[in-house]
Protein backbone atom coordinates (compact mmCIF):
# COMPACT_ATOMS: atom_id res chain seq x y z
CA UNK A 1 0.00 0.00 0.00
CA UNK A 2 1.39 3.47 -0.84
CA UNK A 3 2.47 5.57 2.11
CA UNK A 4 -0.47 6.48 4.32
CA UNK A 5 -0.06 9.82 6.08
CA UNK A 6 -1.60 11.66 9.06
CA UNK A 7 -3.55 13.72 6.52
CA UNK A 8 -4.99 10.53 5.02
CA UNK A 9 -6.06 9.26 8.43
CA UNK A 10 -7.69 12.63 9.16
CA UNK A 11 -9.65 12.25 5.93
CA UNK A 12 -10.75 8.78 7.06
CA UNK A 13 -12.07 10.29 10.30
CA UNK A 14 -13.89 13.00 8.35
CA UNK A 15 -15.45 10.43 6.03
CA UNK A 16 -17.28 8.91 9.00
CA UNK A 17 -18.37 12.33 10.25
CA UNK A 18 -19.78 13.22 6.84
CA UNK A 19 -23.02 11.37 7.56
CA UNK A 20 -23.76 13.88 10.32
CA UNK A 21 -22.35 17.16 9.04
CA UNK A 22 -21.49 17.13 5.32
CA UNK A 23 -21.06 20.92 5.10
CA UNK A 24 -18.72 20.99 8.09
CA UNK A 25 -16.69 18.14 6.64
CA UNK A 26 -16.55 19.86 3.26
CA UNK A 27 -15.09 23.01 4.83
CA UNK A 28 -12.58 20.95 6.80
CA UNK A 29 -11.52 19.01 3.72
CA UNK A 30 -10.91 22.25 1.81
CA UNK A 31 -8.96 23.64 4.76
CA UNK A 32 -6.72 20.57 4.52
CA UNK A 33 -6.20 21.13 0.80
CA UNK A 34 -7.61 17.70 -0.14
CA UNK A 35 -10.22 17.08 -2.80
CA UNK A 36 -13.16 14.68 -2.51
CA UNK A 37 -11.38 12.06 -4.60
CA UNK A 38 -8.47 11.93 -2.16
CA UNK A 39 -10.85 11.48 0.76
CA UNK A 40 -12.60 8.60 -1.00
CA UNK A 41 -9.28 7.00 -1.89
CA UNK A 42 -7.91 7.37 1.64
CA UNK A 43 -11.01 5.65 3.02
CA UNK A 44 -10.80 2.87 0.42
CA UNK A 45 -7.15 2.17 1.19
CA UNK A 46 -7.74 2.26 4.94
CA UNK A 47 -10.60 -0.22 4.71
CA UNK A 48 -8.57 -2.47 2.41
CA UNK A 49 -5.75 -2.61 4.98
CA UNK A 50 -8.05 -3.71 7.80
CA UNK A 51 -7.80 -7.25 9.16
CA UNK A 52 -10.28 -6.83 12.00
CA UNK A 53 -11.48 -3.86 14.00
CA UNK A 54 -8.90 -4.14 16.77
CA UNK A 55 -5.92 -6.28 17.67
CA UNK A 56 -2.15 -6.23 17.26
CA UNK A 57 -2.57 -5.67 13.53
CA UNK A 58 -4.78 -2.67 14.20
CA UNK A 59 -2.20 -1.04 16.46
CA UNK A 60 0.50 -1.58 13.83
CA UNK A 61 -1.76 -0.03 11.20
CA UNK A 62 -1.99 3.22 13.16
CA UNK A 63 1.78 3.29 13.72
CA UNK A 64 2.35 2.77 9.99
CA UNK A 65 0.10 5.71 9.16
CA UNK A 66 1.16 8.09 11.93
CA UNK A 67 4.72 7.12 12.79
CA UNK A 68 5.93 6.97 16.37
CA UNK A 69 3.43 8.46 18.83
CA UNK A 70 3.99 12.02 19.95
CA UNK A 71 3.33 11.00 23.57
CA UNK A 72 2.78 7.85 25.59
CA UNK A 73 0.92 7.61 28.88
CA UNK A 74 0.04 4.88 31.35
CA UNK A 75 -3.71 4.65 31.99
CA UNK A 76 -5.35 2.54 34.68
CA UNK A 77 -8.74 1.02 33.89
CA UNK A 78 -9.96 -0.75 36.99
CA UNK A 79 -7.30 -3.31 37.86
CA UNK A 80 -5.62 -3.13 34.45
CA UNK A 81 -2.82 -0.82 33.41
CA UNK A 82 -2.95 0.18 29.75
CA UNK A 83 -0.80 2.32 27.49
CA UNK A 84 -2.24 5.28 25.61
CA UNK A 85 -0.43 6.24 22.39
CA UNK A 86 -1.28 9.75 21.16
CA UNK A 87 -0.59 11.58 17.91
CA UNK A 88 -1.33 15.10 16.62
CA UNK A 89 -3.46 15.37 13.48
CA UNK A 90 -3.52 18.23 10.96
CA UNK A 91 -7.08 19.47 11.48
CA UNK A 92 -7.46 19.60 15.26
CA UNK A 93 -4.37 21.05 16.98
CA UNK A 94 -6.18 21.02 20.33
CA UNK A 95 -6.87 17.27 20.08
CA UNK A 96 -4.83 14.08 19.86
CA UNK A 97 -5.64 10.78 18.22
CA UNK A 98 -5.38 8.18 20.97
CA UNK A 99 -4.97 4.43 20.60
CA UNK A 100 -5.41 2.54 23.88
CA UNK A 101 -3.37 -0.66 24.18
CA UNK A 102 -4.31 -3.38 26.63
CA UNK A 103 -1.76 -5.29 28.74
CA UNK A 104 -1.39 -7.79 25.90
CA UNK A 105 -0.51 -5.04 23.40
CA UNK A 106 -3.80 -5.24 21.54
CA UNK A 107 -5.60 -2.05 20.54
CA UNK A 108 -8.76 -1.70 22.60
CA UNK A 109 -9.94 1.68 21.38
CA UNK A 110 -9.02 4.52 19.02
CA UNK A 111 -10.50 8.01 19.15
CA UNK A 112 -9.86 11.72 19.62
CA UNK A 113 -9.05 13.15 23.06
CA UNK A 114 -8.12 16.62 24.35
CA UNK A 115 -4.41 17.43 24.08
CA UNK A 116 -2.49 18.28 27.26
CA UNK A 117 -2.35 22.01 27.86
CA UNK A 118 -5.61 22.67 26.03
CA UNK A 119 -8.51 23.35 28.43
CA UNK A 120 -11.67 21.32 28.15
CA UNK A 121 -14.70 23.27 26.90
CA UNK A 122 -17.21 24.63 29.39
CA UNK A 123 -20.31 22.45 29.07
CA UNK A 124 -23.31 23.52 31.13
CA UNK A 125 -26.34 23.45 28.82
CA UNK A 126 -27.52 21.66 25.71
CA UNK A 127 -26.56 24.76 23.69
CA UNK A 128 -22.92 24.01 24.51
CA UNK A 129 -23.10 20.61 22.80
CA UNK A 130 -22.30 21.82 19.30
CA UNK A 131 -20.62 19.65 16.63
CA UNK A 132 -16.95 18.90 17.25
CA UNK A 133 -16.95 20.92 20.50
CA UNK A 134 -16.10 18.12 22.94
CA UNK A 135 -14.92 14.55 23.37
CA UNK A 136 -16.63 11.59 25.00
CA UNK A 137 -14.80 11.98 28.31
CA UNK A 138 -15.56 15.70 28.47
CA UNK A 139 -19.31 15.27 27.99
CA UNK A 140 -19.39 12.39 30.48
CA UNK A 141 -17.57 14.51 33.06
CA UNK A 142 -19.81 17.55 32.49
CA UNK A 143 -23.11 15.70 32.89
CA UNK A 144 -22.74 12.82 35.36
CA UNK A 145 -23.80 10.14 35.56
CA UNK A 146 -23.50 9.59 31.81
CA UNK A 147 -24.81 6.22 30.65
CA UNK A 148 -23.07 4.61 27.67
CA UNK A 149 -25.32 3.00 25.09
CA UNK A 150 -24.40 0.49 22.41
CA UNK A 151 -22.96 2.18 19.34
CA UNK A 152 -24.56 1.83 15.93
CA UNK A 153 -21.21 1.52 14.10
CA UNK A 154 -17.64 0.56 15.10
CA UNK A 155 -16.44 4.18 15.26
CA UNK A 156 -19.59 5.57 16.89
CA UNK A 157 -20.11 6.10 20.63
CA UNK A 158 -23.36 7.13 22.34
CA UNK A 159 -24.01 8.56 25.78
CA UNK A 160 -27.32 9.19 27.52
CA UNK A 161 -26.95 12.22 29.78
CA UNK A 162 -29.28 14.42 31.79
CA UNK A 163 -28.94 18.17 31.30
CA UNK A 164 -30.46 20.67 33.74
CA UNK A 165 -33.25 22.75 32.23
CA UNK A 166 -36.18 24.70 33.61
CA UNK A 167 -38.38 22.16 35.32
CA UNK A 168 -35.61 19.66 36.03
CA UNK A 169 -33.06 17.46 34.25
CA UNK A 170 -33.85 16.40 30.67
CA UNK A 171 -32.37 13.31 28.95
CA UNK A 172 -30.24 13.88 25.86
CA UNK A 173 -28.73 11.33 23.53
CA UNK A 174 -25.23 12.47 22.55
CA UNK A 175 -23.56 10.79 19.57
CA UNK A 176 -19.82 10.81 18.84
CA UNK A 177 -17.77 9.63 15.88
CA UNK A 178 -14.13 8.75 16.56
CA UNK A 179 -14.70 10.22 20.03
CA UNK A 180 -15.74 13.68 18.76
CA UNK A 181 -19.22 15.08 19.45
CA UNK A 182 -21.58 15.04 16.47
CA UNK A 183 -25.16 15.48 17.73
CA UNK A 184 -27.10 15.99 20.96
CA UNK A 185 -30.80 15.20 20.76
CA UNK A 186 -33.40 15.79 23.42
CA UNK A 187 -35.13 12.51 24.17
CA UNK A 188 -38.55 11.77 25.56
CA UNK A 189 -38.83 9.05 28.24
CA UNK A 190 -40.01 6.51 25.69
CA UNK A 191 -37.12 7.26 23.32
CA UNK A 192 -34.20 7.37 25.74
CA UNK A 193 -32.67 4.14 24.45
CA UNK A 194 -33.64 4.37 20.80
CA UNK A 195 -30.94 4.00 18.18
CA UNK A 196 -29.52 6.64 15.90
CA UNK A 197 -29.60 5.81 12.22
CA UNK A 198 -27.19 3.08 11.10
CA UNK A 199 -23.85 4.02 9.62
CA UNK A 200 -23.85 2.36 6.21
CA UNK A 201 -20.74 4.05 4.82
CA UNK A 202 -18.01 1.52 4.02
Amino acid sequence: MPSFTPLDLTLVLLRRMQDFHPALVERARRELGADAARMREANRRWQASAHGRYGRGEAARYRAALGEPGTRARVRLGDLECEALRWPLPLWPELRFEVLLGPDGRAWNAWLVRAPGHPAPVLRTAADLVPWAATVDEVAAAFPPARPLEGTAPTRTRLLVEIPEDGGPVPYLVVFTWGLLQTATRRGPDRADSNAGPDTRP
